[in-house]
């Protein structure tokens, strides 16, 4: 896969490196590179990149406030020499944070986390457009249409996937980390290590615990605020 890219960095040597780091990696294609984020603005707004390499202290306009109003499709990587700005660099959606001077080891993970980042969106978009998944379930592929589903169960190496209509389930040999990766989010949510929900099937949450006819599907602490967040969404009180 192929990552278009873009440098904002008003430090020449900065800018220098990383365009060197980006010719030396065959799946990035450098599309420019800026020394102000006012001159940037315009350009990449209209024509958005995968990546952008974005230094914070710049004058005019920094790194934090552009990253607020570039399109969220875009994965912003800071590069910085100030520590203390990761922080505030996550919370103005930051994909990542390499601290200057930046190594070419660093840069290539980054680039690798970016990738594969790149890829699960990709299989997320096409399932979620076509609304089925193809699973391996005794020698077989097995057709599910995603409307069908209530939850999946993690099993150790398996997982079983409950449909309406069919109190047998599937069984296929595939661990749950996968199959969230191929799943459209929110709609099929991550309750519970061994839980993922369709969110829009839920019909009742008693005490903490969503319910499905005799099932009763444990929420986590770990998954505890992001399922609240997506009740609160929803919730008319």
């Amino acid at each position: 896969m192929i990552l278009n890219c873009a440098i904002i960095d008003d430090e020449p040597l900065a800018a220098d490196l990383l365009t060197s780091y980006v010719s030396r990696t065959p799946n990035l294609s450098l599309k420019g590179a800026y020394n102000s984020a006012i001159t940037a603005m315009s350009e990449l707004r209209e024509n958005p990149v995968d990546i952008l390499f974005l230094d914070i202290q710049m004058p005019e306009l920094n790194g934090i406030e552009l990253a607020r109003i570039i399109p969220r499709s875009t994965k912003i990587i800071f590069t910085t020499a100030f520590e203390q700005y990761a922080l505030e660099g996550y919370k103005a959606n930051a994909f990542d944070y390499l601290l200057k001077p930046i190594s070419y080891e660093t840069f290539l993970k980054t680039i690798d986390k970016a990738e594969s980042d790149s890829v699960i969106r990709k299989k997320r978009s096409i399932v979620n457009e076509d609304k089925f998944i193809f699973v391996k379930s005794d020698y077989k592929l097995v057709q599910i249409c995603l409307n069908d589903i209530l939850y999946i169960e993690g099993l150790k190496d398996y997982v079983k996937i409950y449909l309406e209509g069919n109190k047998r389930g599937v069984m296929s040999l595939i661990n749950m980390k996968k199959i969230d990766e191929s799943l459209p989010h929110p709609e099929f949510m991550r309750v519970h290590r061994s839980y993922i929900v369709h969110m829009p099937k839920v019909k009742l949450i008693d005490r903490g615990r969503i319910v499905f006819g005799e099932e009763y599907i444990p929420i986590s602490e770990s998954y505890k605020d992001v399922v609240q967040r997506y009740l609160d969404a929803h919730t008319i009180m």
